[in-house]
């Protein structure tokens, strides 16, 4: 059998430690005020790819008109950044400048025709997110964009969480 290739570089980025409350699987509801009155629901999830290189985001929205994504986080850790690259149902692709601080993570792009950020809130028992977009056209005001709340599927090992009564999802 063949070696893996590059397999010394699939190990755990230290940079991209800051990350680690987002890792798991995620139940998302949310707002969007192009489609007034409606809740969303879908799912999201972070890993550990490549034992840890990199950070993979996937998300779906169960309604139509909100295409299902993926994403890849890396870091740059001579410059101190982090850049998400994203690619949506759409074939649309986008790339984010990623900043973390305490109990919140965001991703920006900043293009003059359409510019996009999302503020994401962590939950100091990490069991919830809150995420509220903003977007700007053509260098016009910041308006309200996509609003997600996360709830923990799993817990923060992995491992399914109970719901009321017990059963696991």
């Amino acid at each position: 059998m063949a070696e893996p290739i590059g397999a010394e570089a699939q190990r755990p980025n230290p940079a991209l430690e800051p990350l680690t409350p987002l890792i798991g699987n995620w139940r998302t509801t949310g707002t969007h005020p192009l489609v007034p009155g409606t809740t969303f629901h879908g799912r999201t999830s972070f890993e550990w790819h490549e034992s840890g290189a990199f950070v993979l985001m996937r998300s779906e929205i169960d309604e139509p008109g909100i295409p299902s994504a993926v994403a890849i986080i890396g870091s740059d850790d001579a410059a101190g950044t982090w850049t998400m690259v994203y690619f949506d149902e759409r074939d649309i692709s986008r790339r984010y400048i990623v900043e973390v601080s305490d109990n919140e993570v965001s991703w920006r792009r900043d293009e003059a025709g359409f510019a996009q950020r999302m503020v994401v809130a962590i939950a100091a028992d990490g069991r919830r997110l809150d995420a509220q977009g903003t977007m700007s056209r053509d260098g016009g005001p910041w308006e309200d964009d996509l609003r997600l709340t996360f709830q923990r599927i799993d817990s923060p090992s992995g491992r399914d969480e109970p719901e009321a009564g017990g059963r696991r999802v």
